[in-house]
């Protein structure tokens, strides 16, 4: 299996850890799989941690979450993607050990004599922030320092509340404290409240033939009888390993969505960063503001997105297609030169240099031809 952008040697695995309730959410399903511009929470954080380097991924999720994997599955290509239960709630450091064993199910070549070049990546499911830059920042400096372990870090301040203090695992005397501003710049939350104290962020960089072993050297936390992953870097730390820290300045990327508040302030920064993208790849929006687009969905070359256009799911639309203003289209593809006005649709196709609407309703299955002129409330339905 060959995915652009992977490394070959040394090799990185992840393990993703989505096995919370999410019972803050309060919603009859498992909060990873709320909707987040288009995609479930877990799934933007499996996306970043394949661009950053990961070529085969185990899903650690509760016992009974049928609906977590019907969601995932067939979402990551040909990357070797795995899922491993776990039954009871035990902490981060026993999801590790359940992680660990799915590794071993995608044929991971855990006795090799090139064992001691393997490491994982663990990262917290409930991180959707996260960027690509982040996670291959600290897997290179991990790489280039030549340490055993390296926790990612952000400044004690802001959405990291939930997030142990490093200085109560690690004695950072010790280690030496990389830093790396990997946004543009940084979060406002870090300059209004400067800060020399760093918290765990959520994300580790371990070596393999090291990290089972250490898990298993901790003690269960006395209240909830859980054991924590923090913990096993301690007793690395303390059994004289080299462990290190990569510190993240940039707020934003480590937020963690645990509430439906954290689920809109996490809506607004990907749909910030989206239509961001899209403008610097030539896209014109009259005003981002009251512009929607997905994070699966495909933008041609000039086009124009008029105020209170909505593109959602798996929309694709071709080269300088002009739409809006208050279109809203769903799973649609739209040819080139296309003008939509004024309409929704689901599941239709437009074809090149048609014009369509305004006030037009594109039923399910639905096909406007090339060139066609559909004028004012045009119901398209499937055509056979």
């Amino acid at each position: 299996m060959v995915v652009s952008g992977l490394r070959s040697t040394p090799s990185i695995s992840a393990i993703v850890l989505a096995a919370g309730s999410g019972s803050r959410l309060r919603a009859n399903r498992p909060s990873l799989i709320e909707d987040l511009c288009g995609q479930p929470i877990v799934a933007s954080v499996l996306r970043v941690v394949v661009e950053a380097g990961a070529s085969e991924l185990a899903v650690v999720v509760a016992s009974g979450a049928e609906d977590v994997v019907k969601t995932l599955q067939g979402r990551l290509g040909d990357v070797g993607l795995s899922f491993a239960e776990q039954h009871v709630q035990r902490g981060t450091g026993d999801a590790v050990l359940a992680g660990l064993s799915a590794l071993d199910d995608l044929n991971y070549d855990y006795y090799s004599d090139d064992d001691d070049d393997g490491h994982v990546l663990v990262v917290h499911g409930d991180m959707p922030l996260l960027t690509a830059d982040v996670l291959s920042g600290l897997i290179d400096h991990h790489l280039q320092s030549g340490a055993e372990a390296t926790v990612l870090a952000a400044p004690a301040v802001g959405p990291l509340g939930r997030h142990a203090m490093l200085d109560e695992f690690i004695d950072t005397k010790r280690i030496k404290a990389a830093s790396r501003d990997v946004a543009a710049e940084t979060s406002r939350e870090t300059a209004a409240e400067p800060s020399g104290e760093r918290a765990i962020a959520g994300c580790y960089v371990i070596r393999r033939g090291l990290l089972a072993a250490a898990i298993r050297r901790t003690s269960p936390q006395a209240l909830r009888g859980e054991f924590n992953l923090n913990d096993a870097i301690a007793v690395l730390a303390s059994a004289g390993h080299k462990v290190e820290s990569f510190t993240v300045n940039d707020l934003d990327s480590v937020r963690s969505v645990s509430t439906y508040e954290d689920l809109a302030t996490a809506e607004a920064i990907v749909r910030r960063r989206l239509t961001t993208n899209w403008m610097a790849r030539g896209v014109r929006m009259v005003d981002p503001s009251r512009t929607y687009i997905d994070a699966d969905v495909v933008l041609g070359t000039g086009v124009v997105l008029q105020p209170g256009t909505i593109l959602r799911g798996f929309t694709v639309v071709g080269d300088y297609v002009e739409l809006g203003p208050d279109t809203h289209l769903t799973d649609c593809a739209v040819g080139q030169r296309a003008k939509v006005i004024r309409t929704t649709g689901r599941d239709a196709e437009i074809g090149p240099e048609a014009i369509v609407g305004p006030f037009a309703a594109l039923e399910p299955g639905a096909q406007v031809a090339a060139n066609v002129v559909t004028g004012p409330n045009f119901v398209g339905q499937y055509a056979d």
